[in-house]
């Protein structure tokens, strides 16, 4: 299927795309990014509903093809 589209994300949802594709988790991704677990979270489902992911797993290979992870 298309590639989905990089360009709509902020820099700090590439961060949080890059950090799913190393396979963090959001208590992970907020110690990593300063934020709380729950901006953290927040922001993987904007992440997830941009690139029309089910999983954070899709949205990890999408990452990983993306070279981000």
């Amino acid at each position: 299927h298309p590639r989905p589209h990089l360009d709509s994300l902020t820099t700090r949802e590439r961060d949080i795309l890059a950090a799913l594709g190393r396979g963090l988790s959001n208590a992970d991704i907020a110690a990593e990014l300063a934020i709380t677990e729950a901006t953290a979270k927040t922001h993987v489902s904007r992440v997830l509903a941009k690139l029309d992911c089910t999983s954070r797993v899709q949205a990890a290979i999408i990452a990983k093809e993306a070279g981000l992870a």
